[in-house]
């Protein structure tokens, strides 16, 4: 066994035989981490590693012969994970789920284990058996067939596996797995890549689907080597504020399905919650007429949603005016407050201003800028905002209303909840017929008309 000394790149997972400052491969900067590695011969390694079915020797074939046969996905009751997976799990993929500690990764999938009705190996490196059965139970235990591992060896991990045969294999956490044929600590990136590519050959070749948790680093993204995304079939990162209850588990890439599709959660005492319906939860239910509050029409994947836009504008104490936004681009906010000023004459200078999205969400859909602008206005002024009244519109440079995307949705999703009229662009009037909603449909150019519509 001979020991190795290489560089790898965080980034692409390029090797190099020294240190360099700048990868050659990806041309990222001081991504290159030091790993020692044991070779061993090629006998040495295929008798320690997990035995498969023996590989076919595939030949070069015509695409017209491909037999095509529509595989069966394995259905979920969780419909918010199996909206987010294209409509279930696909029999043999590998699902990586990133996201923030304690955001609620382990419980969202403890949740598919214990209350489904598929034979479930729940693999755990972090937690002992007696912590996942508290848990469990809290959650509420209805899955028979649930089977908990707590080893972190992955030849061991694949042998169980292949001796049981379960439906799905739930890994928590691929940080901790490690394979005893790689002289590295656990969570490196050698590790985390091996283990990962072990996993995927053990997935396709068993035909069952495996569900990997993910670390994620300091600038949000999934720890490990790149290549570790490009590596499994679907990525999906669970986001949000941990101080607010909701969750959005957002899908960033889907080999057997669409990357727009979100799942929306609430995470409660007895676990997560699935949000059907979250235009409800996410606007106010205070009756009070109240300034600096509006509604926006918007759209997260492809579901479309009303949020509240909350707007505080007040006389800074301070020399220097405050700028603060939650859930929401600072740099737009200043933006959005320049075009105020610059076209509608009205002055922020003297004022600190704080913008908050209810309900702890982000949100980068700029059809919300015509919302924020009504909060703003509305905040300054002190004058209140018609609660019946929703906003859908991206706001420009020169102070036009600009048109937004999937218009028709929107109209429609305020028409539901019974909002009376929607103010937006009238570059989105074309083809668009007032009298196929039930709720007045009205058109703005600029954001003079926004004022006169509004705060006339």
């Amino acid at each position: 066994m001979k020991e190795k000394k290489v560089f790898i790149c965080s980034n692409c997972g390029h090797n190099s035989t020294k240190w360099e400052g700048k990868c050659s491969s990806c041309n990222e900067w001081n991504t290159y981490v030091e790993e020692i590695i044991n070779r061993e011969s090629a006998t040495e390694k295929k008798k320690k590693t997990w035995q498969g079915p023996e590989k076919k020797t595939h030949k070069p074939i015509l695409v017209q012969d491909v037999k095509h046969s529509t595989t069966p996905r394995l259905t979920l009751e969780d419909k918010e994970l199996s909206r987010s997976l294209g409509g279930g799990i696909v029999p043999g993929s590998v699902i990586l789920i990133g996201g923030e500690p304690g955001i609620g990764k382990s419980t969202l999938l403890l949740q598919l284990a214990i209350r489904s009705n598929f034979k479930v190996l729940y693999v755990s490196g972090e937690e002992s058996a007696e912590q996942i059965k508290m848990r469990a139970m809290r959650i509420g235990l209805t899955n028979s067939s649930c089977h908990i591992l707590t080893e972190t060896n992955l030849t061991k991990i694949l042998k169980q596996a292949q001796d049981l045969q379960p439906d799905i294999i739930i890994i928590d956490s691929i940080q901790t797995v490690s394979s005893p044929h790689i002289d590295s600590t656990p969570g490196s990136l050698t590790q985390v890549r091996d283990c990962t590519s072990d996993l995927q050959v053990f997935a396709k070749e068993s035909n069952i689907p495996v569900f990997i948790i993910g670390h994620i680093n300091k600038e949000g993204h999934i720890a490990g080597p790149k290549i570790l995304e490009h590596i499994v079939d679907t990525v999906l990162q669970f986001e949000g504020d941990r101080n607010h209850i909701y969750r959005i588990l957002r899908t960033k890439k889907n080999r057997f399905g669409s990357t727009d599709e979100i799942g929306i959660y609430a995470m409660e005492a007895s676990g997560l919650k699935t949000v059907e319906n979250p235009s409800e939860l996410l606007l106010s239910q205070s009756d009070e007429q109240l300034s600096g509050t509006s509604v926006a029409s918007t759209i997260e994947g492809l579901r479309p949603m009303l949020i509240e836009t909350q707007a505080l504008v007040s006389q800074a104490i301070y020399g220097t005016p405050q700028r603060s936004a939650t859930g929401y681009d600072l740099r737009r906010l200043s933006m959005l407050l320049a075009v105020l000023e610059k076209r509608a004459g009205l002055f922020f200078g003297q004022s600190d201003v704080f913008l908050n999205i209810a309900g702890g969400i982000k949100v980068q859909d700029t059809a919300i800028d015509l919302s924020i602008l009504a909060s703003l206005i509305s905040s300054l002024q002190d004058i209140s905002v018609n609660s019946k009244i929703c906003f859908a519109g991206e706001v420009g440079l020169t102070g036009e209303i600009r048109a937004v995307n999937r218009i028709e949705q929107r109209i429609e999703e305020a028409a539901r909840l019974g909002f009376e009229q929607i103010l937006i662009s009238k570059y989105n009037m074309k083809g668009l017929s007032k009298k196929n909603y039930p709720i007045e449909v009205i058109p703005l150019s600029k954001i003079e008309d926004l004022v006169s519509q509004v705060f006339s």
